[in-house]
């Protein structure tokens, strides 16, 4: 099955379920888990945050949310190409998945050189696939409807 995935003003072909081309290999699964507040896999341990709305998030992560991520470090991959699996694991509401250029800036009118992956509509229980090519570079991470830091993840 192919899914075409948005990349800043262009448009890129993923090869999703096991299928590649021929010559291609298949592209390399990261499951990542979110639960209240955060993602699992970066911090290493579940604070078991508490939250009803999205404003919970917001008041845990500007208190701790920094400090989580230097201590969490980075995530770092070779060039390729990536399914991102997502997981929405105990959050009673909508989630998402955000991976961008550490410089992506939305209200940019050029972004044909920049990567923004995102999507929505993770609800409790449910999980949602994110295909994208990474390139050299640095990224980041995070869902803005479950408001978690800005994980980092460097392509090298």
């Amino acid at each position: 099955m192919l899914k075409s995935v948005v990349m800043g003003g262009g448009i890129a072909m993923a090869m999703l379920a096991g299928f590649a081309a021929p010559s291609q290999a298949a592209p390399q699964v990261i499951e990542i888990t979110q639960v209240p507040c955060q993602f699992l896999e970066p911090e290493g341990t579940n604070h078991h945050y508490t939250s009803t709305k999205k404003a919970d998030c917001v008041a845990i992560n500007k208190e701790s949310g920094d400090a989580r991520v230097q201590k969490a470090g980075e995530m770092t991959l070779a060039p390729g190409d990536y399914i991102f699996r997502v997981a929405n694991d105990g959050v009673p509401y909508e989630v998402g998945f955000w991976l961008r250029d550490k410089d992506y800036d939305w209200t940019d009118k050029i972004l044909s050189q920049k990567i923004s992956v995102s999507g929505g509509g993770l609800l409790q229980g449910k999980t949602k696939d994110y295909a994208v090519t990474l390139e050299p570079g640095e990224y980041l991470y995070s869902c803005p409807l479950n408001t978690t830091p800005n994980y980092r993840l460097v392509v090298k």
